[in-house]
């Protein structure tokens, strides 16, 4: 493990941070790969001063500009790629805010990237360097869950020392956790049962494997349907054992669903490394944002009539262009959902998981009832150097996931959430 050779630094590093008493509070700006662990460690590890921002909802980046000062906040830019739409957008936005002050900004992203430069022009206090043969969604225990790891004050010795016996189990030929998990993954899927149940879903353990089964295996007509919560009863659903009886465990369970996915892949006959359909929905974003009109993000379509098509073995997805904070209006749907088609029911917030579960919603079979749910973002929230602020930008990226599920044929339909 590369990066436990790194605890001396990062924690030298962290100890520089909090030592002057300016900074008691950090925000993580991040999609997918970038965002996904660190909001589990947190949620695990139960870090109050530690916040992800994943969302283009205007309300929530005024919640966010409400409630952090960000005289004692410490930016975190997260990019592997560093030319993350969504990360870019919330960095020019909190650069501006924080008075443009490199020292209370550092970034996470791949050597050589546009992020990099821009770091090294503003002066952020760090740059932390990815490792480009590392892709996004295995990177929890990389500089991209790490470094967030440090700054929240987990004891990465004792973190590391579990994922070490797991590396080790998992070299092994007889008991090998990851192994058996990928084979349980993989003939499940052959058997017809493609959904795979998260339970329990400590931490929100499950957000962070949904994006790693969904954008490594659907692909291809093929794929494993996550859904953290749902009920392992149904001939077409699996109920994997997820093992967190303590936090420290959770660096060991990244590294086994890791492996099993790898694993799960030989057996669907997909490469789990690549996700050849992620660009499709950030294409047509971008194509409606160049439009310079405003995104068309009205009701379509007959949610009982989308319901009435489901057949056995098919699943729902409630896509979210919603406040986070009114997640739990989306209950009665889901509730609705189910009762209705019998089938499994996933859900999640957009744009987030069009860096998650995206590519198996279009690479995928087709055998999703797709509900997009909108609500009104309210005011306009500018965004420095871009013809666009937020609200354009999230009612964009529904318009364009739509049309891009649309093209591919998939069963769709846009509810508002005020109609529920």
């Amino acid at each position: 493990m590369r990066m436990r050779g790194r605890i001396g630094e990062l924690q030298r590093f962290a100890e520089d941070v909090g030592a002057p008493g300016v900074i008691d509070t950090f925000v993580l700006l991040g999609m997918g790969g970038s965002s996904l662990a660190p909001h589990v460690l947190k949620k695990t590890f139960g870090v109050r001063a530690f916040h992800v921002l994943d969302t283009t909802h205007p309300a929530m980046i005024r919640h966010a500009t409400e409630t952090l000062d960000l005289e004692r906040t410490l930016v975190i830019a997260s990019s592997k790629s560093g030319t993350t739409l969504e990360t870019r957008c919330h960095l020019d936005y909190f650069w501006a805010k924080a008075g443009k002050r490199g020292e209370h900004f550092v970034a996470i992203t791949d050597p050589g990237s546009e992020l990099e430069k821009v770091a090294k022009e503003r002066g952020f206090l760090r740059v932390f360097d990815g490792e480009p043969t590392i892709g996004g969604r295995y990177s929890a225990l990389s500089a991209f869950g790490i470094v967030p790891a440090t700054l929240m004050g987990i004891d990465l010795e004792r973190l590391f020392e579990r994922v070490e016996e797991m590396v080790e189990a998992c070299h092994g030929e007889d008991g090998n956790p990851g192994l058996e998990l990928g084979l349980e993954l993989g003939n499940g899927w052959a058997d017809g049962r493609d959904k795979v149940t998260i339970n329990p879903n400590t931490g929100d353990f499950g957000l962070w494997a949904e994006q790693l089964l969904a954008e490594s295996t659907g692909k291809g007509g093929k794929g494993l349907v996550p859904a953290p919560g749902e009920s392992p009863d149904g001939p077409d659903r699996l109920a994997p054992e997820v093992r967190l009886p303590s936090p420290y465990e959770v660096g060991q369970e990244f590294f086994r669903w890791e492996f099993a996915t790898a694993v799960a892949g030989s057996i669907l006959g997909i490469n789990p490394f690549d996700q050849p359909n992620v660009q499709a929905a950030k294409d047509k974003t971008n194509e409606v944002l160049a439009t310079g009109k405003e995104p068309d993000v009205e009701p379509r379509g007959s949610l009982d009539e989308l319901l009435g098509q489901a057949r056995p073995g098919d699943y729902v997805c409630v896509q979210a262009f919603i406040d986070p904070m009114r997640e739990g209006e989306l209950e009665p749907l889901i509730e609705r959902a189910r009762e209705k088609t019998g089938c499994v029911v996933t859900h999640g917030l957009g744009p987030r998981y069009l860096h998650s579960t995206g590519q198996l919603h279009k690479g995928g079979p087709n055998t999703g009832l797709f509900v997009q749910v909108v609500d009104d973002p309210g005011e306009e929230v500018a965004i420095p150097g871009k013809k666009f602020g937020f609200r354009r930008l999230i009612r964009a990226q529904a318009a364009g996931d739509f049309a891009s599920l649309e093209e591919r044929d998939r069963r769709i339909v846009r509810v508002r959430l005020e109609e529920i």
